[in-house]
């Protein structure tokens, strides 16, 4: 993967944090900048993963391990999309 170099402004006392050389920690950093633009829809998770150098399941697992999860939805959104569900499947069998 090509690489650039982005100055950005940080308070000083993060440039330690934030000028590191830990492949982990630059992966995980540079996946937290893309997240905004995958919450507001700019991007995909799959965008963000290939500009990241890995697949779209990596990246919703990584994004998991930070405790972001793929899914937006709360219990009432989830609990009726399962009410849907069971009146299609009642439907269709």
């Amino acid at each position: 993967m090509e690489m650039t170099t982005v100055e950005i402004n940080v308070p000083k006392d993060m440039k330690p944090f934030i000028a590191t050389k830990d492949t982990d920690i630059e992966l995980k950093r540079n996946a937290l900048l893309l997240h905004p633009y995958i919450e507001n829809n700019t991007i995909s998770h799959g965008k963000a993963a290939e500009f990241l150098g890995m697949n779209k399941l990596d990246l919703i697992a990584l994004y998991g391990k930070m405790g972001l999860a793929y899914f937006d939805m709360d219990i009432d959104e989830v609990e009726k999309d399962v009410e849907t569900i069971k009146k299609l499947r009642s439907k269709t069998g």
